[in-house]
């Protein structure tokens, strides 16, 4: 297994999945969206980039949280916008 991004040491943990599968975003603007990812810094959830607002990569660049998973069913997956790297299974959250 390849070494893990850098910024998974500076997790506690990974947030809760939210109850809601929604891009508040997009519901405020009365917009659809594909797929759903989660910030794994603070939680936030937003679009996918094949969505037309791209929420979640829009909170990375406010932000710079930099790790990110997918919300959608079945996925177990993340990815790091900083150094472009996909995890897939995404690793254990840290204790």
């Amino acid at each position: 297994m390849p070494p893990l991004c850098s910024h998974f040491a500076a997790l506690a943990a990974f947030p809760a999945r939210p109850a809601r599968a929604e891009c508040p975003e997009c519901v405020r603007l009365g917009d659809t969206w594909v797929h759903l990812r989660q910030c794994l810094s603070c939680g936030h959830v937003g679009c996918c980039d094949s969505s037309k607002n791209r929420h979640a990569t829009k909170h990375h660049r406010a932000t710079g949280h930099p790790l990110i998973r997918s919300l959608e069913p079945g996925d177990e997956w993340g990815w790091c916008y900083v150094h472009e790297e996909g995890f897939d299974p995404l690793p254990a959250a840290p204790r």
